[in-house]
This record gives structure tokens, C-alpha cells and sequence, in this order.
């Protein structure tokens, strides 16, 4: 399958072919068409990514709920991060650099992948709200697999008891907005570690292609149904995210190059030398 007016199924342009055509004809080609057309049809495939898995953790959400702790402290253990900055049983875990806790598993997300990096914390203890600031350390865990990863740990554990662990079930709307939310986190979180790739915080060899995904799936697989769909959730999210790198292969590629045709107000040299009679502003409306 191809558009009409593309040199093959890759959807390589054909300037000379769409070059000759009558302008009626021109105008239903792919790269005839308005500059905001071509931007919509190829941002459709990573939105399209997004948007399932939104769909699959709603759909999570409201078929088996979300099992939370509240971010109280049980246990801090001795040498971490966040003894060192005064964490002690009992304290209840309120903001992170600004940002309110709502659940435990929030402080994990937000210090996994922080490494190295001091962040302001608040804490309740007694009543009375006190600022410390801990910097989470860059620590190898393993998992119940046995895989090996390095993420920023600050130390601190809580109990079924001291946390309140339940499973909170969500209406259909309350299930699509924590999809969302957590879509985002997911998307913030793939971010911050390719920050940390960069600045040389962590290493790039937990990064998996496709033999390590096939390996993940199969491990996954083992735990059950919403394991699994948790993990298609992210993978579909990963895939909209790398199409979307502005390497000129990808989606991303040809959004960089479009954004760069509006920016010049004309179509790049071979396409308008196509059929110089065109008017450059042409390509921005329908």
C-alpha cells in the first residue's frame, strides 16, 4: 500500500511523476497536498501509539483497579540517601522538588531515575511539614527474573500496615484520566533517562532491542494478563516515542523537515522547482 503519487510502498517521493500531473491531480498526492495535511498523516502513527496505550491502561484501570501504598515511611535503611538526609520512621513523603506524592510507588518512579541528583524533598513528621534535600544513589537491583539494572534509590521502604496498601478502582472517565497520567509518566520517565544516557549518570547497556524485548515478554508473560498488557502499554508508548526522533527515516524526520518548510515559507528546492508555478503559501491551506 502506498499514497498516490509516492514512487513505491516506502512512500518515496515521485517529483517528476507528481511534477506532471494536472493540477487537479496533484492536489490528491501525498506530496501535493497542504503542508498541515502532510504533518497530520505522519504525526497519526505516534499519536496513534499513545493513544493505545492510554486505552490499555484505562482499560486496566477499571477491569482490575491500582494497587497503591500512601508514602509513609516504615523503614530507612542505614547508609542511604535518605538517612543521610534526615529521613526517619514515620515520616510521611509530601512533595519532591515541588511536586506533590500522591502514592509510594510515585517516590520510586521519580527517584529511579535521578541519580546523583539532589532533590528538594518535604516530609510530615509530628505535624509539622520540614524541608530536607536527599540525592538518590545510582544502585544495581535485580529483579525476580534475575535481570540486573542500575536506577537511583534513596533508601526507604514501607509496610502493607504503615502504607495502607489497597487496590482503588476507577469509574471509566477516572480510568482514562490515570491512563493518561500514567502514559505521561512513562513518556517524562523514557526522557529523564535519556538525560541520564547523556550527562553519563547511567549507562546505555539497559537499553534492549529486540532480543531483549522478546526476553521481556516471556518473563512477563509469566506474571499474567495485566503484567502483560502493563508491559504492551509501555512498549506502544516506547515505539511512538522513537518514531517521533528526528532522525530523517522516522516520523520524526519528516516533522523536523516540515517544521523547517513552514519556518521558510516554501517547499524544499526539487519539490518547487517541480512545478514552479505553485504558489509557495499554497502548501499551508487546505
Amino acid at each position: 500500500m502506498r499514497f498516490y503519487g509516492d514512487a513505491d510502498a516506502a512512500s518515496s517521493p515521485d517529483f517528476d511523476g507528481v511534477g506532471a500531473l494536472p493540477e487537479s491531480e496533484r492536489d490528491k498526492t501525498f506530496l501535493g497536498a497542504a503542508l498541515w495535511k502532510r504533518a497530520a498523516t505522519v504525526a497519526a502513527g505516534p499519536i496513534a501509539n499513545f493513544i493505545l496505550a492510554i486505552v490499555i491502561l484505562a482499560g486496566i484501570f477499571m477491569a482490575f483497579g491500582k494497587y497503591v501504598a500512601d508514602p509513609v515511611v516504615s523503614e530507612v535503611k542505614p547508609g542511604s540517601a535518605a538517612a543521610e538526609a534526615g529521613v526517619v520512621t514515620g515520616d510521611i513523603l509530601l512533595k519532591m522538588d515541588g511536586e506533590t506524592v500522591e502514592t509510594f510507588d510515585d517516590v520510586r518512579r521519580y527517584v529511579s531515575v535521578r541519580p546523583g541528583l539532589p532533590i528538594s524533598l518535604t516530609i510530615r513528621r509530628d505535624g509539622q511539614d520540614i524541608p530536607l534535600t536527599v540525592t538518590p544513589k545510582l544502585t544495581e537491583i535485580t529483579d525476580g527474573f534475575g535481570n540486573k539494572m542500575e536506577i537511583g534509590v534513596i533508601g526507604v521502604l514501607t509496610t502493607r500496615d504503615a502504607g495502607n496498601m489497597r487496590t482503588v478502582t476507577y469509574s471509566p472517565l477516572g480510568a482514562v484520566k490515570e491512563g493518561v497520567r500514567e502514559t505521561w509518566g512513562i513518556v517524562t520517565g523514557t526522557f529523564d533517562y535519556l538525560s541520564n544516557l547523556v550527562t553519563g549518570r547511567m549507562s546505555a547497556d539497559q537499553l534492549g532491542g529486540p532480543i531483549r524485548v522478546a526476553q521481556t515478554s516471556g518473563q512477563v508473560a509469566t506474571l499474567g494478563v495485566v503484567a502483560l498488557l502493563h508491559l504492551a502499554a509501555v512498549l506502544s508508548v516506547s515505539i511512538g516515542l522513537l518514531n517521533l526522533m528526528p532522525v530523517p527515516v522516522l516520523d520524526g524526520g519528516h516533522l523536523l523537515f516540515y517544521a523547517i518548510e513552514a519556518l521558510r515559507g516554501k517547499p524544499w528546492g526539487r519539490l518547487r522547482r517541480a512545478w514552479p508555478s505553485v504558489s509557495e503559501w499554497r502548501w499551508f491551506c487546505p
